[in-house]
């Protein structure tokens, strides 16, 4: 698998499209979270194209593929951290919905290049 520049990888641009809809519930929680979860969140999901980005540049499959690893952690990070929103009533279900879903697809596509890329 051939791939010139981590920007060309789908599963990289539709993390990008999850880091901006995070970056706008995060928005949405109150001031007091802005040095705790809200960061927790921004950082999270900032992770996830991040070492997508960082696992292409090594040019080395094996690293790839443990970075591709990370963002996956932190794929579920974001997750988790989404339905604390919920939990807490900070945000509701219908609040989080698209990012929920972008962070599912995601985290397939990590799945499906980790497991390409181990054959």
């Amino acid at each position: 698998m051939v791939v010139n520049h981590y920007r060309d990888l789908i599963v990289w641009q539709k993390a990008m499209k999850l880091v901006k809809e995070v970056y706008l519930l995060v928005k949405k929680l109150p001031k007091e979270e802005l040095f705790s979860l809200s960061d927790q969140m921004r950082r999270a999901v900032v992770s996830i194209p991040s070492n997508i980005a960082e696992g292409q540049a090594r040019e080395s499959t094996k690293e790839f593929i443990h970075f591709l690893a990370i963002a996956r952690g932190s794929k579920a990070e974001i997750q988790t951290q989404l339905l604390i929103c919920i939990e807490i009533g900070y945000l509701s279900a219908t609040d989080i919905t698209e990012a929920m879903s972008l962070s599912e697809e995601v985290g397939k596509m990590l799945t499906a290049l980790i497991r390409r890329l181990s054959h």
